[in-house]
This record gives structure tokens, sequence and C-alpha cells, in this order.
């Protein structure tokens, strides 16, 4: 039997998605597909699997993420899921943890990809703002008032989740330093 539930999570709290997704699996729901906000389940034994995310550096179809892709699934890990460069997936249990990102440097590595896209998002975010109050001061539109205030909003949104990322970075990196790995 297959299970959908819609959940939101912010890009920078994908150590919780993660977790989340682990806990399903631990309750006898494995991850098989995704979509924006969506995901689906399907009935397995309890801890049959273990699901991991990933933000890749390049799209899907780039020729060195099918590259990465491929090592993954020689290595039997299943894509299950996608979502723009976001990749989900799982792996059955055999007794060890498993982690995409293994040493400290590649998980810096990632955090800061998530932290250039929330960047990105919330530059574009804050340009609309003041794009929208522009345009506000220039011929009193109501509409350009509130779409200024939805972009300052989620212009602070993401610097909230950037400074997040941000931290989470650093105290990776501290840990008796980056490159001791």
């Amino acid at each position: 039997m297959r299970k959908t539930i819609k959940k939101l999570f912010w890009a920078w709290d994908f150590d919780k998605e993660e977790a989340w997704l682990n806990e399903m699996a631990a309750k006898g729901l494995a991850m098989v597909s995704y979509g924006f906000c969506r995901y689906e389940f399907e009935e397995t034994e309890p801890g049959e699997y273990r699901i991991a995310m990933e933000l890749l550096p390049h799209a899907l179809n780039h020729p060195e993420s099918e590259q990465y892709l491929r090592f993954l699934e020689e290595t039997g890990i299943e894509l299950v899921g996608s979502w723009m460069r976001w990749i989900y997936v799982r792996k059955k249990t055999d007794g060890g943890e498993f982690e995409l990102l293994s040493d400290r440097k590649s998980k810096v590595e990632h955090l800061v990809r998530i932290l250039i896209l929330v960047g990105l998002v919330g530059g574009l975010n804050l340009y609309s703002g003041f794009y929208n109050f522009f345009i506000w001061t220039q011929f009193h539109n109501g509409i350009s008032v509130f779409a200024s205030c939805i972009g300052f909003a989620l212009a602070l949104l993401a610097t909230f989740g950037a400074v997040r990322l941000g931290i989470k970075a650093y105290r990776i990196a501290r840990e008796r330093g980056i490159y001791e790995d």
C-alpha cells in the first residue's frame, strides 16, 4: 500500500527532513518518490531502508551528476526522488550507517552549495521587494505594497536560513580543522 504525505521543510533544515524520512522508514514506510512538498511512501519491513539526501553541484542531466548517480547505483544506492538539484536516495540497511557525505570537508561543501542557493533566492526576493516598493512610490499601486512586503519577508526568511547554514558550516569546519580528514 502507498501513502502520500504533504510536508514543508526549508532548504536549511534538510537534516531534519532526512531525519524525518528515516523515522518513517524505521516505522516501515520507505520513500518511493518525491514532488514539491509531497512524499510518497510504500510499506516495507520496519528499518529496511535508510534515506539520504543531497543538493548536487550540477543539474541531474549534467555528465558529472549522471556519473555520480551511476556510482551510487553500483554501490546499492537507489535514487527514489529528485527536485531541481536535490536528490533523495535510499539503501537497504546492512547494520551500518549510511551517509552520502562522510567527511567534514564534503559536509561543509554541501552546506556552502545550499547557502549559495538560499542566498540567491533571498537576493532575488530582496530585489523584488525594492522593485515593487519603487513601483509603489511612483504609481501608488496597492498591489505593489503587498508584493514589496512579501519580497522583503522572504528575503528576511532566506537571511535567517543563510545564517543558520553558515553557523552549521563553521561548526563542522572547526571540528579539529577541516583538512585533517
